[in-house]
């Protein structure tokens, strides 16, 4: 019999363009020790470790984990990295959970750190353009990559299809407001690297184009950061709850999917983001939820475009597919709405340190599920070529 799985701890660095004085070293100690001191546990009571590091390049390493794990003072104990695009921190989370219900540790540490911004292009002075191929060497090597794949367009390709089959969704001046919110969002959280960067929804209209139909003000940034969980199986979490007085925020509900790479039949639909719909429907089956829209409160996802992270809301059953604008034309994350929508600033605003996307997310929503005393989160994480990964998971506070 599975055993029940629980946040316990977390801890985030700030987010930053770029840490010039932070190794990737540093970045994972830190967020380390502060998952620990916030489970008010010693680090040797920690049994296993669960890295979340996207990008080799990135860390200038081909296995970047292996140098930090007796540095987070996890010498002679296991640990393993996970690395699955932009669904890493989420995918890690799902590992870790899999390997404490099953009884294989008491305790784990789960954490994501990424230094993208260390990638440094001479002939323009500035990181962007190796950054971008860097993360160009997560496409198909044969094709894709060679002739200049980014991210930016590969998820436009899945967008531009969703709005050919729903033209009168993702509206520009909606997606405007989104990402206004989002600014807003974002002014309570310390840790994140645009803090203080709000918008208007007319500058995110007349900001540039980068990939039609993206706004530069739509999309997310690249980021340098860690972020840490400390989780526990059931008997353990209750002991460190009843230690620290913090509630156990539980993972009641995951789920994972994987699509095709490549379009065509029995392939991609590239009208859909199935992965987000799969992974979605299977952690609300595993936690018991029936109907999403009754039950689901928080939602941090993982928005590195906002029209993506529409068909996202759709894809969960939160909003229907086709009418994903209902999210602001409605009311359903406007303040005071229906669903509170990456209270942290999302990617966008917050920052998008790829292996540790997603586990800041966590260490979000398990925050605002205890300040606002409410029941339940959905956490995701997407990434990879035409958004190809996805997992779920849903957390309570019960």
């Amino acid at each position: 019999m599975s055993k029940r799985v629980g946040i316990v701890g977390a801890a985030v660095t700030p987010f930053k363009g770029r840490w010039a004085e932070k190794t990737y070293y540093d970045l994972a100690q830190w967020a380390t020790r502060e998952a620990v001191k916030d489970a008010q546990i010693h680090i040797n009571d920690v049994e296993g470790a669960f890295y979340g590091i996207y990008n080799d390049i990135f860390e200038r390493t081909a296995i970047p984990e292996h140098a930090i794990h007796g540095l987070c003072g996890m010498q002679n104990k296991f640990g393993i990295r996970i690395s699955t695009g932009g669904a890493t921190g989420a995918y890690t989370i799902s590992a870790a959970h899999a390997y404490l219900a099953a009884g294989r540790f008491k305790t784990a540490l789960v954490l994501g750190v990424e230094k993208s911004t260390d990638c440094f292009d001479f002939s323009s002075m500035t990181a962007t353009p190796e950054v971008i191929k860097s993360i160009g060497w997560s496409a198909d090597s044969f094709f894709e990559q060679a002739i200049g794949w980014t991210a930016a367009d590969s998820y436009a390709e899945v967008v531009l299809a969703y709005m050919d089959r729903y033209p009168n969704d993702l509206k520009p001046e909606i997606t405007a407001k989104i990402s206004a919110q989002l600014s807003e969002h974002v002014k309570t959280n310390p840790f994140a690297q645009r803090q203080f960067d709000q918008v208007t929804a007319d500058e995110v209209m007349n900001s540039r184009l980068v990939v039609y139909p993206f706004k530069e003000l739509e999309i997310c940034v690249y980021t340098e950061g860690a972020a840490a969980l400390i989780m526990a199986e059931e008997e353990t979490a209750l002991a460190i709850s009843k230690n620290t007085g913090k509630p156990v925020v539980w993972i009641t509900g995951v789920g994972e999917a994987n699509e095709h790479s490549f379009v065509g039949r029995n392939h991609k639909d590239m009208s859909r983001i199935m992965s987000d719909h799969y992974a979605a429907h299977r952690a609300y089956e595993m936690a018991g939820i029936k109907d999403p829209t009754k039950s689901v409160q928080i939602v941090e996802l993982h928005d590195a475009f906002v029209h993506q992270l529409e068909i996202s809301m759709a894809e969960f059953g939160l909003v229907p597919l086709g009418k994903a604008d209902s999210l602001i034309e409605d009311g359903l994350m406007t303040p005071g709405g229906k669903y509170v929508v990456n209270p942290c600033g999302g990617l966008i605003y917050c920052g998008h340190a790829v292996g540790a996307s997603n586990i800041m997310s966590a260490w979000s929503a398990r925050e605002e599920l205890i300040r606002r005393g409410m029941k339940i989160a959905l956490v995701h994480g997407t990434g990879s070529t035409i958004a190809q990964f996805t997992a779920c998971l849903i957390l309570e506070n019960q």
